[in-house]
């Protein structure tokens, strides 16, 4: 079972209020021992209250050997615990020697020190003890004890049950969860309505993009959005117009796909029929079936490498080549069409390390040198030179061929645009130079054709691409 991943909102409330849950729950343990520490010390003082009233009373019987401590207990000493039932008190008075002289005979003996410096001026120490299986808390004093008698130090015991420092307590405890509680309830109750306004402007864009239709990929409008937001905003957007750009290459693919197979499918279709009824001779049926699938499939594959040219844009993973080893491997496999046609043909490179994939300098180069070779005349010249011009590699590819109108020069870089009329052996499809475009478009360069010499003496085809150590 697939866990929900937990949403804005809730890691927002869960990430303020447990710290501040934390803090109050450090703030009441905190506030519980100062207010119990404050009642102890209250408390404390009315049993060192009690022990003075009973050491005020001492005194000192006989003379000599027989000095005996005496000890009044009156009932103000003891008033002070009367008005609530449910605590006890016990003392024990002890003369000089230790000897019991008054009070709880078995209330335990006293065994510490008194403190060096202690919080009240008397000679008296707290302590926690048990007695009669009750825990009590006992101050002691010690008092001096002076008579025509003798003289001495008594010590005075007063110790208390610990049911009226209990109760108070729990009421301590009690009102300071109560507070802390109400205390942490507004701060949720504030949090949540922050949380709730702060996350608005994103439910809101949420729900913007999920009420669109699927096929719209305009720009968000967040004019109103959070500073916050707008990083994101502006990565969305620049996702889809790169999703945009990548439907309509796609659309624009199947279009032209649909309307350049066509011609030829159906010229194949009349070939075919006109074969099958006897109207041609069956050897000039099959060159014309043949010529027509030789179009066909060169149209294919230029349209598939014209696909392939933003697939490898949307790649971004080029390596650096050297285009000059390239550029005369293509020529080397052309070599047999310009041997064909007897041209002057010369080429001359430079060492010119592009960042590209080997593919699209590969296609670039052929169709380059291709386009070359169709529009140059027999015994014309070919020149290729790859140079290194700052920080750009050039190409010129230059042709003997009769060149372009002004027009056209920049016409060509369009889909299915050609300089020449269909009837025109050397027409093409008018996806060369296309993709020619595309291709130096993707590396980052330019391309430029351009009539050389007046009149016109031939094309010259003008590529300049980045070189490696100096990128776009």
């Amino acid at each position: 079972m697939k866990l929900r991943r937990p949403s804005l909102r809730s890691q927002l409330l869960l990430g303020i209020l447990l710290p501040v849950l934390g803090l109050v729950a450090l703030n009441t343990v905190s506030l519980y021992r100062e207010a119990l520490r404050s009642a102890n010390t209250a408390y404390d003082r009315t049993l060192l209250a009690s022990a003075k009233v009973i050491g005020e009373q001492l005194e000192v019987e006989g003379r000599g050997t027989q000095a005996r401590l005496r000890a009044t207990v009156p009932y103000s000493a003891l008033e002070a615990f009367d008005a609530d039932n449910r605590s006890q008190m016990f003392y024990k008075v002890s003369g000089f020697d230790g000897e019991m002289v008054s009070g709880y005979e078995d209330l335990p003996r006293w065994t510490g020190r008194i403190p060096d410096r202690g919080p009240y001026a008397a000679l008296v120490d707290f302590y926690d003890e048990q007695f009669r299986g009750r825990p009590v808390r006992v101050a002691v004093l010690l008092q001096p004890v002076a008579g025509s008698g003798g003289q001495g130090m008594a010590t005075i015991q007063v110790a208390e049950t610990l049911e009226l420092r209990e109760t108070l307590a729990r009421q301590l405890l009690m009102d300071t969860l109560w507070r802390q509680a109400l205390l942490l309830a507004v701060i949720a109750a504030v949090v949540t309505l922050v949380v709730q306004r702060a996350t608005r402007p994103v439910r809101a864009l949420s729900a913007a993009i999920r009420a669109r239709d699927a096929t719209d990929l305009s720009p968000i409008e967040a004019s109103t959005a959070p500073r916050e937001l707008l990083p994101l905003v502006d990565a969305t957007n620049q996702v889809m117009a790169r999703l945009a750009h990548l439907l309509e290459q796609q659309k624009r693919f199947v279009r032209d796909t649909a309307h350049q197979l066509r011609t030829p499918l159906a010229v194949l279709r009349t070939q075919t029929q006109s074969s099958l009824r006897g109207d041609v001779a069956p050897l000039q049926a099959l060159r014309e079936i043949d010529h027509t699938v030789q179009r066909a499939t060169q149209l294919a594959n230029q349209m598939l490498s014209l696909a392939k040219v933003e697939q490898l844009r949307q790649q971004g993973d080029a390596t650096v080549l050297d285009w000059a080893g390239i550029v005369r491997e293509v020529a080397l496999d052309l070599g047999p069409l310009i041997a064909e046609k007897r041209l002057d043909f010369a080429i001359s490179t430079e060492p010119a390390p592009v960042r590209a994939h080997d593919w699209a300098l590969r296609e670039l180069s052929r169709n380059l040198l291709h386009n070359a070779w169709k529009f140059s005349s027999d015994g014309a010249m070919l020149a290729v030179r790859l140079r290194r011009d700052g920080g750009v590699a050039e190409l010129t590819v230059s042709d003997g061929g009769p060149g372009l109108p002004r027009p056209l020069q920049h016409a060509l870089f369009q889909p299915f645009a050609t300089g020449r009329s269909p009837g025109d052996g050397r027409a093409g499809s008018g996806l060369g130079l296309a993709i020619c475009q595309e291709i130096v478009r993707a590396l980052g360069g330019h391309l430029v054709l351009r009539n050389r010499g007046e009149p016109v003496q031939g094309l010259d085809a003008l590529v300049r691409l980045p070189l490696a150590d100096n990128p776009p």
